[in-house]
């Protein structure tokens, strides 16, 4: 597969078709190559191939029992998940009941741009100013506060930090998901690095009774919970 794996798998399609079956370790991986057979997939077989393996780097704090990119589709959990997000969070009545939040957002970019380039003391780092803004557009609307605060870049900062560093452990092999059999001796310390990147701090005791959130979602990672969703 080589450091660039893409090229890889183009150069075998040439080879054997748009539509392989690969061996990587003990895990059988399919792969198309073509517009016609991700039509295929996407299209007519969704639902029987939108399922993914789970990473170990996934399972550390349970995130695969929890997670709405981890849960098998056909379960109620994933479901319950899907309807939250098309009733409350993605609907087009509340995405443009929102638009009035995501201007108040990019004018808060602006007045942060002009004033620190009046300033002149520093250089804007337009990355850092643009998350933040993309933070707290998404934290307001999914919990209606925001993580980042608008004069400060800490918490955008760490959302930042982990974000980042859950993506670069995630994208890595990890010689445990392809030989399950040596899974639990964490031989390249990845399960070790998502420990101490992603910090598993509780939230504080909840009664799913009160319609906050319910006991198996007691804690996650970054020490918050939406309010008033249940599972």
């Amino acid at each position: 597969m080589g450091d660039q794996p893409h090229r890889s798998l183009a150069d075998l399609a040439k080879v054997h078709g748009p539509l392989m079956s690969l061996k990587l370790g003990q895990l059988t991986t399919i792969v198309a190559s073509s517009p016609a057979m991700a039509k295929e997939i996407l299209q007519k077989h969704d639902q029987v191939l939108s399922n993914r393996h789970t990473i170990l780097a996934a399972q550390v704090h349970d995130h695969h029992m929890f997670g709405f990119v981890w849960l098998p589709v056909q379960s109620k959990e994933w479901r319950n998940f899907r309807r939250v997000c098309n009733s409350y969070i993605f609907a087009t009545q509340k995405l443009d009941s929102n638009q009035e939040l995501r201007r108040e957002k990019i004018e808060e970019l602006l007045q942060s741009v002009r004033r620190n380039a009046c300033e002149g003391k520093k250089a804007v780092d337009v990355g850092r100013e643009a998350f933040k803004v993309s933070l707290n557009a998404l934290s307001r609307t999914i919990l209606s506060l925001d993580l980042a605060d608008v004069e400060g870049l800490e918490t955008a900062r760490e959302f930042n930090e982990v974000t980042r560093g859950v993506m670069d452990v995630g994208g890595k092999p990890n010689l445990g998901d392809f030989y399950p059999v040596v899974a639990k001796l964490d031989l390249q310390g990845i399960q070790s690095i998502v420990k101490e990147t992603v910090p598993y701090r509780p939230v504080g005791p909840v009664k799913p009774e009160t319609g906050a959130w319910p006991e198996r979602y007691r804690y996650n990672s970054l020490n918050f919970v939406p309010n008033g969703f249940c599972g």
